[in-house]
């Protein structure tokens, strides 16, 4: 998994470093097929913003945003973000695979005689 993080007008320093790659690095166990995890930092201070995209395979993107006083507390916040999204995507295609299923076929034996 490839992990990338980048800091628009801010200094990344190595305990967010840190705690964004600890706190992502969890997300392939709530879905599978995670490729690429990208964490953007925008400003700093009291309007610090946080961007995370999970790329997946077969074109999956997920992206969770969040915005406050605190980059490490919003770090947080968007990672629950995007494990409620990926938890649900994995749902989703695990009740899809039975939905459905084969059609019952009544079978009617008609008496020859």
């Amino acid at each position: 998994m490839l992990f990338t993080i980048t800091g628009k007008h801010f200094e990344i320093t190595d305990a967010i470093r840190a705690h964004a790659e600890q706190r992502t690095e969890k997300l392939p166990k709530f879905y599978n097929n995670i490729n690429q995890i990208e964490v953007i930092i925008e400003g700093d201070g009291a309007d610090s913003g946080v961007e995370i995209i999970a790329r997946a395979e077969h074109s999956n993107v997920f992206i969770a945003k969040e915005s406050g006083d605190d980059t490490l507390t919003c770090i947080d916040l968007a990672v629950h973000k995007l494990e409620r999204q990926l938890r649900r995507k994995k749902e989703k295609q695990r009740n899809n695979k039975h939905v459905g299923g084969a059609p019952e076929i009544e079978r009617g034996f008609s008496e020859a005689g």
